[in-house]
């Protein structure tokens, strides 16, 4: 007791009432900064998402990066900020924010061009979501497309997942890139068959089918003459949607028109030719 009583607390007061004032004004300084700062980081990353969504073209997951990227690098910028209302020397923190960025960057190379690649696909868009594709030398529809990989689903419905260096960095094949497409079709008749007869027939159901532009106009010609067969070549303008039930139909169409008119589509075969020496 005596010991307390010997104990001048208003010296002790007068000495550390400014020390304590002056951190409890900087923690609250720092806590002003950084609330304020993190609701600013979330109106900001809140506008940036709805802003790129409103984009056309631009898809929504790129929105949705670009809006996580901006709240990261403020929430940055607001805890460094917040540091130094509190005292704490900055530019040390920053050097080794900097040296476990690099860190990291170098451990997830992979994933970080993937993202780069997939930021890519999104801004130019080679391709969406239901486009039919051959990318990396593999071919189906589009089902989804995130800031890692490009997922196909194939003709007999497997799923293919490509990464998106991969995709980025190949030949792409978008057989939907444009609304209208070029039906190509061969039929092969028979050397000893009427060509003019085979070729009217054919222009006959070409015109028929109000799936076939006419402009450009159809083009019905002789092309080939092969070892077994005089190639009639056709090539068709239609909608990219109707392409293959275009092919598809024609394909039927001509073969039962053939048989009903007489015309032969010929198997391959060779006529071998035996010299007898004298």
């Amino acid at each position: 007791m005596e010991q307390l009583e010997n104990i001048d607390f208003a010296a002790l007061a007068a000495e550390y009432w400014p020390v304590l004032l002056s951190g409890a004004l900087k923690v609250f300084g720092a806590l002003v900064v950084l609330v304020i700062g993190l609701r600013i980081a979330g109106w900001l990353s809140s506008m940036v998402r709805k802003q790129t969504s409103k984009r056309a073209g631009v898809d929504e997951t790129l929105g949705a990066f670009f809006g996580s990227l901006v709240r990261w690098f403020v929430t940055a910028a607001v805890i460094i900020a917040s540091l130094q209302v509190f005292g704490v020397q900055a530019t040390s923190f920053v050097a080794v924010l900097g040296a476990l960025t690099l860190a990291i960057g170098l451990s997830l190379q992979g994933a970080l061009g993937n993202i780069a690649s997939g930021v890519m696909i999104m801004l130019f868009r080679p391709y969406k979501n239901g486009d039919f594709v051959e990318i990396a030398d593999q071919v189906g529809t589009v089902k989804e497309i995130n800031l890692f990989q490009t997922i196909l689903a194939t003709l007999d419905n497997v799923k293919i997942i490509i990464p998106n260096t991969e995709a980025i960095d190949g030949v792409i094949k978008n057989y939907s890139g444009y609304d209208t497409r070029r039906c190509d079709i061969v039929f092969g008749i028979d050397y000893d068959d009427d060509m003019d007869k085979a070729l009217g027939i054919i222009q006959t159901l070409v015109d028929a089918d109000e799936r076939v532009f006419r402009d450009p106009e159809p083009f019905v010609k002789v092309t080939n003459l092969g070892d077994s067969s005089v190639d009639i070549t056709c090539r068709l303008w239609c909608n990219a949607t109707d392409l293959w039930n275009l092919k598809f139909d024609l394909t039927k169409k001509v073969k039962e028109e053939f048989d009903a008119q007489g015309i032969s589509i010929p198997y391959p075969h060779r006529t071998l030719v035996q010299k007898v020496a004298s």
